[in-house]
């Protein structure tokens, strides 16, 4: 069955729902290198990258029935980025940012999980409200729609450089404001 290599990825996802390969294997196609580069940039290990990506994958194909994905870029990326949270809590090699929370694995079916996920947000949501208009704009669109800085240059029509300046800001910030454990929230709340 042919697919049309520019065909959207809702389509793409309601084909492999009903069994597609040839989606799956041109959602496959449309990803594997920029998942793989999400990886390898906070593992800096190509094969713990590699082994992510793959399992990533095939999480998708065997749960293709059963998932309602409204954004599959989002939904990857958060995936390989919980999978390269849970290789650091294995190596016990948290990068500062990340440190020691390794209870913070949320699972859908925790209601204990749900809840601190829910205080979270919450908390995240009242800092965001203190911060500048750009600076809250900025956070947003990195870590709660998963831009990436150039996108976000682009589209507010600023440098990189003020992005990632703003980003840093925010974090420093969020550490302040919430405490530092908390600051880990964005780092599994990133689409």
């Amino acid at each position: 069955m042919y697919i049309d290599e520019n065909a959207a990825d809702d389509n793409l996802m309601a084909m492999l729902m009903d069994g597609s390969e040839a989606a799956f294997d041109l959602i496959y196609e449309r990803y594997w290198k920029k998942l793989y580069n999400e990886a390898y940039k906070r593992l800096n290990d190509s094969s713990d990258s590699e082994e992510i990506v793959q399992d990533v994958f095939v999480d998708l194909w065997n749960k293709r029935g059963n998932r309602q994905i409204g954004n599959l870029r989002g939904y990857l990326l958060g995936a390989v980025r919980y999978q390269v949270f849970a290789v650091y809590h294995k190596r016990k090699n948290l990068p500062a940012f990340e440190e020691p929370l390794d209870y913070m694995a949320f699972s859908s079916d925790d209601a204990d999980s749900g809840y601190m996920r829910d205080e979270l947000l919450s908390s995240i949501h009242l800092w965001l409200e203190t911060q500048p208009e750009k600076r809250r704009e900025i956070f947003r669109l990195r870590y709660l729609e998963g831009l990436s800085t150039m996108e976000i240059a682009e589209q507010l029509d600023i440098s990189r450089k003020t992005v990632q300046n703003q980003l840093n800001t925010s974090q420093q910030s969020l550490r302040e404001s919430i405490g530092r454990l908390l600051a880990i929230a964005i780092f599994l709340l990133r689409p």
